[in-house]
């Protein structure tokens, strides 16, 4: 087959290296990059990666972080992005591809023909497409509604194949600690590949009804891959629910704590919450109830959950990360005197310059950012150190790296004094306020007794 002219399945080298630069760093913007399932990507097969999208171009980066860096991956966003000549041209670099919707005006849908045509090339040289199947991003903990683009595309690409396998699609989980923060974890659960040709004779009879039974299966495997708290009423509540009983569901599953199993644990409160939901409507009501007023209360006291977790915590633990922040907090301040111009200077930029507003592209906005800011920052510093301080160059080199192992140090340091702070706070209310303690720990014990079927 002659090539498509745009050759966006072709890898150049100047690709190459940003994507390798770019990955290195994703993997460390979160503090636990944890990958499940790698053994399912297919490596001889075209493939549609199908990631659940709730933080914009970090959906589209996570899924390049588990791809072989061999495997040109072209992604399909939304085409209002590429209004800007600028950005269309990066986009294109990025190999991003635009697809219209409705609101993009009625008069552009007939452009993606073209897309799709691109797109079925691409499968067909045994690329590998990647396509957010809700067909836009959602700021909530759950799955939209799977729109049929993709399907449309894996027919298509597949009919070369006939009922011999071929095109797959491959479901991806992605759970983020925050969708804004910097230093919280990241997990990818990718699933087992759908297999395009198990759906073809039935395509062949009846494209709606073929369609239909993939794109269930696709938000089945979506649904256990990822956290969905599907609910539009009760939202709230669940994520609240979800977090305050999330160590409690860990002991009774009998799970290792560690950072996978409490999001599996997660995962099971929310089909809890679902079926709750669904059966009794009384109790999801009260639940409601207690989850708002835990909440409030919370906020009224300006406490976090997690303090009720370790709220027996002994003394000499406190003491000892006293101290341990005590003989280390030199070390802080060099830390954070080298960070703090790369450091903030991407969060100044995304509230002054660029005024975002949109907390869904925040993430994105500092990462892409950032990816300028440190070694832009960090190669000034080590010309001024190298100027004023020593130009030896062991010296020199020493310096622009301990530049960024030292900002990790400050980082972490913070955090720890952030978390001992709030922890001595929490310890003198226990002392002052008893009263008010002992209501949120009995509002906390109702709402993990609900969850835990207890009450």
């Amino acid at each position: 087959m002659k090539k498509n002219k745009s050759e966006i399945f072709d890898l150049p080298l100047s690709f190459y290296l940003t994507r390798k630069y770019t990955v290195f760093c994703f993997k460390r913007f979160y503090s636990e990059f944890i990958v499940v399932g790698r053994e399912n990507i297919p490596t001889d097969a075209p493939v549609i990666f199908a990631p659940n999208h709730i933080n914009a171009l970090m959906d589209a980066i996570a899924v390049h972080s588990v791809v072989s860096d061999k495997l040109p991956l072209i992604f399909l966003a939304r085409a209002d992005i590429f209004k800007n000549k600028t950005i269309a041209k990066i986009m294109r670099f990025m190999k991003i591809m635009p697809a219209f919707r409705m609101r993009d005006g009625i008069e552009n849908l007939s452009k993606n023909d073209e897309i799709f045509n691109q797109c079925v090339d691409i499968l067909q040289h045994n690329a590998a497409l990647g396509i957010m199947p809700e067909g836009n991003q959602g700021e909530q903990r759950k799955l939209r509604p799977i729109v049929k683009g993709i399907f449309r595309i894996a027919f298509s690409a597949q009919q070369q194949y006939g009922l011999n396998p071929g095109v797959k699609i491959v479901p991806v989980g992605i759970d983020l600690g925050d969708y804004v923060k910097f230093g919280k974890h990241l997990i990818i659960s990718i699933g087992k590949p759908i297999e395009i040709s198990d759906y073809m004779s039935m395509f062949a009879d009846n494209p709606v009804i073929a369609t239909n039974e993939i794109r269930n299966k696709l938000h089945d495997d979506l649904n256990n891959l990822s956290l969905n708290l599907a609910s539009d009423k009760f939202y709230d509540c669940f994520e609240i629910a979800t977090k305050v009983a999330n160590e409690s569901m860990v002991e009774e599953f009998n799970l290792p704590d560690n950072t996978v199993y409490r999001f599996v644990a997660r995962q099971k409160i929310a089909t809890k919450l679902v079926e709750i939901e669904k059966t009794d409507p009384v109790k999801i009501e009260y639940l409601n109830s207690l989850c708002i007023d835990y909440q409030a209360k919370l906020n009224k006291f300006k406490l976090k959950d997690w303090l009720f977790e370790n709220r027996n915590s002994k003394k000499n633990l406190i003491i000892s990360d006293i101290l341990l922040l005590f003989w280390t907090f030199p070390i802080y301040i060099y830390g954070f005197i080298l960070n703090i111009l790369p450091f903030y200077s991407p969060v100044f930029i995304r509230k002054y310059v660029l005024k975002a507003k949109d907390i869904g592209f925040f993430s994105s906005l500092h990462f892409g950012l950032a990816l300028l800011t440190f070694p832009l920052f960090y190669t000034l510093q080590t010309i001024l150190f190298s100027c004023l301080v020593s130009s030896t160059w062991w010296i020199v080199l020493l310096f622009l790296i301990c530049q960024y192992t030292f900002g990790k140090w400050a980082f972490y340091w913070h955090k720890k004094f952030v978390k001992l702070h709030a922890s001595l706070r929490f310890n003198k209310m226990n002392k002052n306020h008893l009263s008010e303690i002992e209501n949120l720990a009995s509002l906390r014990n109702q709402i993990i007794g609900i969850v835990s079927n207890k009450h």
